[in-house]
């Protein structure tokens, strides 16, 4: 059997989670080779490739001209335009949740990965953390839920102001649309597209989702980044025809990333999409879109 090509991935990002997970999964993964780095900070790219001993681009055309594949870990509404660009020069894309936070620019990186035929993957955590995914796939072959419950409640506000979460799209946006995605990726696989959704905001940036899904079945989702730190904690509950089941705890961001690179290789290989690309990114950023919508209403 031919040797399959390492996927010459670029990189798209200086902050946190690159330094701390993007980078270090690339730089080690045995199927890709890190090809390079670009950021908005050029001392920061600079950095960063040094690190990993590849070089930093001024411009991130160049960095898409050399890669197979690239990586995004920057804002999401950077991100959109970056990845409809990447695309369009015939890279395979790794993508932060969300996609974009417009419906608009989310439908043309949609539209600019069809185009190109370029396989896509959407990094939702814990549909690649290793407890979590496994415990989706089994519900999913159970089947029969008719009602599920999910609760994201972080608490990313050091009172010094030293969490690396702290970023201004995050300030902006609010746990609707930073933690809002990940409970989507776990609900809408068990229970079907949402066909309906109802918005109303708690305290601070706590938002209420009740949704209707496409089988008939209905959930709620609970979303924020500033509850007290005691009070935080992640949560999925199913009720069904086989009892009850939550969602174990368990696996890391890196080893889950890894999982995502992965899933980006054997899409790009096979040309089959992946159940987390670019066009499920698309439907949770409408989803929220709809959410957000309803909230500026009042």
């Amino acid at each position: 059997m031919p040797t399959m090509k390492r996927l010459r991935m670029g990189l798209v990002g200086t902050g946190p989670w690159a330094s701390s997970t993007h980078a270090p999964a690339l730089a080690a993964h045995p199927d890709v080779e890190l090809g390079g780095v670009w950021g908005r900070r050029p001392e920061a790219a600079a950095a960063l490739a040094s690190a990993h001993a590849v070089p930093a681009y001024a411009e991130v055309d160049e960095l898409f001209a050399v890669s197979d594949a690239v990586a995004f870990a920057v804002p999401p509404d950077v991100q959109a335009p970056l990845a409809a660009r990447a695309a369009a020069a015939g890279c395979h894309l790794l993508l932060d949740k969300p996609v974009a936070t417009s419906v608009a620019a989310a439908r043309d990186l949609a539209a600019a990965a069809d185009a190109a035929g370029v396989a896509s993957v959407v990094f939702f955590t814990l549909r690649f953390a290793a407890p979590t995914s496994d415990w989706v796939a089994r519900q999913a072959a159970t089947g029969g839920w008719f009602t599920g419950r999910a609760e994201w409640y972080g608490s990313f506000y050091a009172p010094d102001g030293s969490s690396p979460f702290d970023s201004p799209w995050r300030a902006r946006r609010g746990g609707l649309w930073d933690v809002g995605p990940h409970a989507l990726s776990m609900l809408v696989p068990l229970l079907g597209d949402v066909t309906a959704v109802t918005a109303a905001a708690g305290p601070a940036d706590t938002v209420h989702l009740v949704l209707r899904h496409s089988g008939g079945a209905s959930s709620t989702a609970a979303l924020s980044l500033t509850a007290p730190a005691k009070a935080s904690g992640v949560s999925v509950e199913l009720r069904g025809e086989a009892g009850t089941t939550l969602m174990p705890s368990g696996g890391g961001s890196l080893d889950a990333f890894r999982s995502a690179v992965d899933a980006l290789v054997a899409a790009a290989g096979s040309g089959r999409p992946h159940p987390c690309d670019v066009r499920f990114g698309l439907r949770v950023t409408e989803i929220l879109a709809d959410a957000e919508e309803q909230l500026q209403a009042g």
